[in-house]
């Protein structure tokens, strides 16, 4: 039996890392070992995280095997979908396809640290002028 061809891809997002392979399929998402519809807890999640397989045209061509660590629902749906597109990639995907639709790269936004003197990022405290 021929071995079947994973194409690899890691994504990041917030304190998300997902390790991400896809495979020649019928269009099976799996993350940490459960279905995508029930391990994200929103449609729009599950709807973002597929938009490279939408993109390029690809949702019944290949499987999606996700492993994701850290941050929340948000940041690992995030996450999924940079290693997605970065599998496609490697598979042989347009590239100029995904870079249009920005799935090639990465959200750099993190939560911003909290100064002290402030109350979070940039909340000070209420002034009083007596």
């Amino acid at each position: 039996m021929a071995e079947v061809k994973k194409y690899y891809g890691t994504g990041r997002r917030k304190s998300s890392v997902a390790r991400v392979y896809v495979t020649a399929g019928k269009g099976k998402i799996t993350v940490n070992g459960r279905d995508v519809k029930d391990y994200m807890p929103y449609a729009t999640l599950v709807m973002d995280l597929s938009q490279p397989l939408e993109v390029t045209g690809s949702t019944g061509k290949y499987n999606v095997e996700a492993f994701v660590k850290g941050g929340g629902f948000t940041g690992q749906a995030g996450a999924i979908r940079l290693g997605i597109a970065r599998a496609l990639l490697e598979a042989g995907e347009d590239r100029h396809t995904l870079k249009v639709n920005g799935l090639v790269s990465r959200d750099a936004r993190a939560k911003e640290r909290k100064k002290y003197g402030l109350k979070a990022a940039r909340r000070a405290p209420q002034f009083s002028k007596r």
